[in-house]
């Protein structure tokens, strides 16, 4: 069992930053893929970018490549996502993800088993 709490949300500016965080209970975090998704008003949950359990694959959207990257931080239990030159369309719900299997863009998002509780980003024009 795999909990992930977010942090790091909050209101920027147009072509403002953040960084996103997500810390993991347990002891096996190291085997796990963790991944950032996110959903908008009236729109359904969309991949954003995922980190294999290695740390040595890295897949993105197209629509954040070059401005969004994740990164992961075992001994912290933490994958963080920096994003940069953030436009309106990102402001969403971002939720943090896990799982034992590796994902990437074509992600069948009902089979990721572990879910955070999701941070809001708001980016006002």
């Amino acid at each position: 069992q795999v909990q992930l709490v977010e942090s790091g949300g909050g209101l920027v500016q147009h072509g403002g930053s953040l960084r996103l965080s997500c810390e993991a209970s347990g002891r096996t975090f190291g085997r796990f893929a963790m991944g950032w998704f996110r959903q908008a008003p009236g729109k359904e949950r969309e991949f954003v970018t995922s980190i294999s359990n290695s740390g040595t694959s890295k897949y993105y959207a197209d629509s954040v490549k070059g401005r969004f990257t994740i990164s992961r931080d075992d001994t912290k239990n933490t994958v963080y996502l920096q994003m940069n030159s953030l436009t309106p369309e990102d402001t969403a719900v971002y939720y943090c993800a896990a799982d034992k299997a590796p994902f990437g863009r074509t992600v069948i998002i009902g089979k990721i088993n572990y879910w955070g509780q999701g941070t809001q980003v708001t980016v006002s024009s």
